[in-house]
């Protein structure tokens, strides 16, 4: 049984949340796949799996492979879409009492604004919805949505435009030199918050073969091993944009971690790669950070958040 402390509560712009851990999106499945191991009611919320507002199979197989440090992935965004979703996913989330951030995805700004609409009739029923744009798009050569600000823009104002009251919490890569301009224009678009960052591109090649490990070819490595890139991303947007709340997410598997993503900026904290060698890892982080806040007289994460500037 996990141990229960009281926790210092955090807040993400409007939201607050219980605490200031979040499962990350792709880590921990469309519904309640970690009950068995999580206490959900702990914990700030759970980022669901990315979704469309279609059917799609994602990358073909070998989608994972350990790396020192973490992994690599191209699973590809496998999903039954929103409306499948919303009928048989989100009822069991919130029959844990789960607090449910929605992330949507597209090739094209349209699909994105057709994932927001399906998400329109049950936005009251969510904590958030977290876009994720580090997606290819179609129409512009695959370049990623996140690496150009202009696009990014276009995208978060039609989600707004569907989705006028929902908290907004858009997902950027690190795969940039833009980071800060393209950060700087999803907020002045409409975004809540920012989620930072997603995985870092990379790749393995099995030398025996010859070829990639990974049947898409390259992929995001997650965990430890990408977790300074995350610290730097989330240290680099707080110095320029001071009051934009800010989710940190990358490599974290330990309440130091956690800590040192709030230091850095970070109004909360999202854990991913981490739970697929530890389902319990996120609980075991939530415990460990209210004992060290405990240990070291916190009482509110404010005091924590941006204290490395």
């Amino acid at each position: 049984m996990v141990e229960r402390l009281p926790v210092p509560k955090a807040r993400v712009g409007a939201v607050e949340l219980a605490g200031p851990i979040l499962l990350a999106s792709g880590t921990a499945g469309h519904s309640d796949e970690l009950a068995a191991y999580v206490d959900f009611t702990a914990l700030g919320g759970v980022v669901v799996k990315s979704m469309a507002s279609f059917e799609w199979q994602g990358n073909p197989s070998p989608r994972l492979h350990a790396v020192s440090g973490g992994m690599i992935n191209a699973v590809g965004l496998q999903g039954r879409g929103i409306g499948h979703w919303v009928e048989n996913e989100l009822p069991r989330l919130l029959n844990h009492r789960v607090r449910p951030i929605a992330s949507i995805w597209g090739f094209r700004e349209d699909e994105y604004a057709s994932a927001a609409c399906e998400l329109a009739m049950v936005s009251d029923r969510l904590t958030a919805v977290e876009v994720n744009l580090s997606c290819p798009n179609l129409d512009h050569a695959r370049t990623m949505f996140a690496h150009d600000a202009t696009q990014a823009t276009r995208v978060v104002a039609a989600v707004r435009r569907e989705l006028p009251a929902t908290p907004l919490w858009v997902k950027l890569s690190p795969n940039t030199d833009r980071l800060l301009e393209v950060a700087s224009a999803v907020t002045s678009a409409g975004a809540d918050a920012l989620v930072l960052v997603n995985t870092v591109l990379g790749m393995v090649i099995d030398t025996d073969s010859r070829r990639p490990v990974l049947g898409n070819g390259g992929g995001g490595v997650s965990g430890s091993a990408m977790h300074a890139v995350a610290v730097r991303s989330v240290f680099d947007v707080r110095a320029t944009l001071r009051e934009v709340p800010i989710v940190g997410v990358g490599g974290v598997s330990s309440a130091s971690d956690a800590i040192e993503l709030m230091m850095a900026g970070a109004n909360a904290v999202q854990i991913g790669t981490a739970t697929f060698a530890d389902p319990r890892a996120a609980m075991k982080v939530h415990v460990a950070m209210t004992r060290w806040a405990r240990r070291n007289g916190i009482v509110s994460w404010d005091e924590i958040i941006g204290s490395a500037h």
